[in-house]
């Protein structure tokens, strides 16, 4: 009896003092918002918009390569990225060597997060499209934020100079 004794005498100072320290709160961390992360789709299509090349080339398309194109668009703004691949892929079956086709599945390989893909098949954009223009910003920026993604700053410079030379100035016209 004697060690149940001596075992009570311990568990109930024990049992105390736990639900005391109940009752007393730290003092609350400050909270930092958190930053969103880079989107870096958008940066790629604001790379691509803003270039004001006087070159700027639309390929003629397959009225059926255009529907699945457009649904693959309905479905990344809906949020379902694997869908938007899987007719972005159905779409490059019928037209494989579509620049504009490679670009835009490139881009969704990005939301994916499959970014060696987004990166080559937007250098395979490149060499197959015009490779001046706003196909060709999106091409390099591509580049840019797959670099950046993987901690290569002279990668991300170089490829910052690819988008750059996607310019082409117009003639003076007086």
């Amino acid at each position: 009896m004697h060690a149940a004794s001596r075992l009570r005498s311990f568990a109930v100072p024990a049992f105390a003092t736990l639900l005391l320290a109940g009752c007393f709160n730290a003092p609350p961390q400050e909270q930092r918002p958190v930053p969103p992360a880079r989107d870096m789709v958008a940066a790629i299509r604001a790379a691509g918009a803003s270039e004001q090349s006087v070159i700027d080339v639309a390929p003629l398309r397959d009225p059926g390569v255009t529907a699945l194109q457009e649904a693959a668009q309905a479905d990344e703004r809906a949020g379902r990225y694997a869908e938007a691949a899987a007719r972005l892929d159905q779409a490059l079956k019928l037209s494989p060597d579509s620049p504009d086709l490679l670009q835009d599945r490139a881009e969704v390989a990005v939301r994916l997060h499959d970014y060696a893909t987004a990166e080559r098949l937007a250098r395979q954009s490149w060499s197959l499209g015009p490779q001046l223009g706003r196909l060709c910003a999106r091409n390099w920026q591509t580049v840019v934020e797959m670099r950046l993604a993987a901690g290569d700053e002279a990668g991300a410079a170089a490829a910052r100079k690819g988008v750059q030379d996607c310019h082409k100035e117009g003639v003076p016209r007086y």
